[in-house]
């Protein structure tokens, strides 16, 4: 009798074991993938989009990588429990009307970040914008903001000025930061201003030798303005 109920039982297990295998075929490779990569996620996740310049880039006097502003943004939001997924749009001497090393302006570099599930649009800069003339900046600074809607219509925008590292302000940085005031509020954005605000003004020991761009210090010196920033316009 003990050999019977012996056998009973394990002719019961492979019951058992085939009627799980056959649930597992009866879905596709692909549909398998997908099930256990959702399990994966990490559902606190905002997908944010940066588009900037050289100081978004990164260059010598900070570093770049893992010493640029964003990389460090991304860790403090992450240690306050606000992960971030970044993807960053930004190159040297670029701004909304001026093309940069290879030919892009902000509008260019929004239409290769911004993506439809996007919660928040961040835009730095740009100092390299002060040859522009003022009626082509309103037009493309309005164009960029448009296209970034467009893009990700859920999304807000967090426009953010260039800062200037003296309080001897140029007319022509007064212009931009002026004509992006209003284009931003024009979008429905929220607008940071770095020069009113007297971002790295009396702060020499945040910009390198070339006395433009931040230093180490200076990128985690932004990390810690713009991260907040970042934050609130997620929360708003």
């Amino acid at each position: 009798m003990g050999g019977e109920i012996k056998a009973l039982t394990r002719l019961a297990k492979m019951a058992i074991t085939l009627m799980a295998v056959g649930v597992v075929l009866a879905y596709p490779a692909e549909a398998r993938v997908r099930a256990r990569d959702t399990l994966t996620l990490d559902f606190r996740l905002r997908h944010v989009a940066v588009i900037g310049d050289s100081y978004t880039t990164g260059l010598d006097e900070g570093g770049p990588g893992p010493k640029t502003w964003t990389s460090v943004a991304q860790q403090t939001l992450a240690q306050r429990g606000a992960p971030i997924v970044a993807d960053i749009s930004a190159e040297l001497r670029a701004g909304y009307g001026v093309p940069g090393d290879h030919g892009s302006i902000f509008k260019d570099l929004t239409a290769r970040a911004v993506k439809p599930d996007d919660a928040l649009v961040v835009f730095f800069g740009s100092r390299n914008d002060q040859s522009v003339e003022q009626a082509q900046l309103i037009d493309r600074t309005r164009e960029t903001f448009d296209l970034a809607h467009r893009f990700a219509p859920a999304a807000r925008l967090l426009v953010i000025g260039p800062p200037w590292p003296t309080a001897d302000v140029p007319h022509s940085m007064l212009m931009i930061r002026d004509v992006l005031n209003a284009q931003a509020r024009a979008a429905g954005a929220a607008f940071v201003d770095p020069i009113g605000d007297r971002w790295f003004v009396d702060r020499p020991d945040l910009i390198g030798p070339d006395r433009v761009h931040p230093t180490g210090p200076g990128n985690v010196y932004l990390a810690d303005k713009i991260a907040p920033l970042i934050l609130t316009r997620l929360s708003a």
